[in-house]
């Protein structure tokens, strides 16, 4: 009588609304951090967060700034992927600004597993309405949500609250559609020096006017 096949062990389920953020380069290459899932948190795609790092690491000539041992700020945080991968690429310290609460604490909680505290600052406050900044920053990476209105308000505060050092860049990421085809009109001060697109995502880098 042929043996029966014994079932499989079962397997450790994931924990429910939580996911894994994986960095792609730097110190922290390939470490994954946990993150919460929500509706209003939308990880940048990992593909395209390579592809953003690159073209700041291997066109700082370009661009006018160098990640490395920049001061960054990662506005609408949310898992805080774009300013982690930052100070995974040598950025010398980042501030993330987001206005979830349980967001804040979940990219603190990614600090610490990475013994980075000293190099960041998370800050719950509405990127469209910023208090005045504490230093101000060389790059921005600015991830809105794709419904939302927010990348000239958030601009316009950048500017008026003392965020951005002289000649900062705003890396910008949008929904890659009829809206984004050709890019809005962008406050006085700041000029696209560049468009990508990589899958869903159009980014837009942005510098201003020294």
């Amino acid at each position: 009588m042929p043996k029966r096949a014994r079932p499989s062990p079962p397997q450790p389920a994931t924990p429910k609304g939580r996911g894994w953020l994986r960095i792609t380069g730097g110190v922290w290459r390939g470490r994954k951090i946990p993150v919460t899932a929500a509706d209003n948190l939308r990880p940048t795609h990992e593909r395209a967060r390579e592809a953003i790092f690159n073209r700041l690491v291997h066109a700082a000539e370009t661009f006018g700034q160098r990640l490395q041992g920049a001061r960054v700020a990662d506005l609408f945080a949310g898992t805080g992927a774009l300013g982690l991968e930052a100070l995974s690429r040598g950025a010398a310290a980042a501030v993330f600004v987001e206005q979830d609460r349980t967001a804040c604490t979940a990219i603190q909680s990614a600090l610490t597993s990475l013994h980075a505290e000293d190099r960041a600052e998370v800050l719950n406050a509405d990127a469209t309405n910023l208090p005045r900044a504490a230093h101000p920053c060389d790059i921005v990476l600015m991830d809105p949500p794709y419904a939302a209105d927010a990348v000239g308000v958030a601009l316009a505060s950048l500017a008026a609250r003392g965020w951005l050092a002289p000649g900062a860049l705003i890396v910008v990421e949008a929904e890659t559609d009829a809206k984004t085809a050709s890019p809005p009109a962008f406050p006085p001060g700041f000029t696209l020096i560049d468009t990508r697109t990589y899958g869903r995502a159009t980014i837009w880098f942005l510098s201003t006017v020294k």
